[in-house]
């Protein structure tokens, strides 16, 4: 059985209160080995990064934005789509465990159940059949009868297809710009000269003019609604 597995048991056995406070800064520190895992999977950083990686290529512009600057746009706007579910899970599970109100397991329980939430309203049906069918879990009743070991891989694969379906949507007007600067250098007789060279500037000028990183913001944030 694995630490995560094991870490699960343990929390949801209400044990955890009364472990030594050493075994609970271990396991704390166990817990978040599997933190980027879970940020990466289990919310909207997925797409966001993916769309906005395809915005870079799109645009042709090589390492501009940088990457780190990619990345962390993703992470501040995955903490803006999430922001309700962090406020449920810090107004039902952190803040009652941290007052002693709730246990270990009830904490856990409210936490996961958010984030299930969220992942179930972005998950196409399709894909939670496709790996119910492959876990043999048999019927589910409802969708919050889905549970979590073929949810999150469900949710990765959709939110992939719904990246990847953006990112072919961004690529349209500026395809249509490189085959245009092709026609017209083509017809000028400059078939040596690269297109690329002639595209690139009239893209970001057209990025520009048409507010994209404002555009491109808003459109992740309500595609998530």
């Amino acid at each position: 059985m694995d630490s995560a597995s094991t870490l699960q048991q343990v929390v949801e056995s209400g044990a955890f209160q009364e472990l030594s406070p050493q075994l609970k800064v271990a396991l704390f520190l166990g817990g978040m080995a599997f933190l980027s895992s879970a940020l990466v999977t289990m919310t909207a950083f997925t797409r966001i990064v993916i769309v906005l990686s395809f915005v870079r290529r799109a645009l042709a512009t090589q390492e501009i934005p940088p990457t780190q600057v990619i990345l962390g746009l993703s992470l501040f706007l995955t903490f803006f789509v999430m922001g309700p579910t962090f406020s449920t899970i810090e107004t039902d599970a952190i803040k009652p465990y941290l007052a002693e109100q709730i246990n270990g397991e009830i904490a856990f329980h409210n936490a996961s159940s958010a984030l299930h939430s969220f992942m179930l309203a972005q998950t196409r049906r399709d894909d939670i059949t496709l790996f119910a069918k492959m876990a043999e879990t048999g019927s589910i009743q409802t969708a919050a009868d889905t549970p979590m070991r073929v949810l999150i891989p469900a949710y990765v694969i959709s939110e992939l297809k719904t990246a990847f379906i953006m990112g072919f949507c961004l690529y349209i007007p500026f395809m249509l710009i490189d085959l245009v600067v092709s026609v017209i250098l083509m017809s000028l007789g400059m078939m040596m000269m690269p297109p690329m060279i002639i595209s690139t500037p009239f893209k970001i000028l057209l990025f520009v003019m048409v507010d994209g990183w404002m555009l491109i913001a808003r459109v992740l944030s309500l595609s998530f609604h």
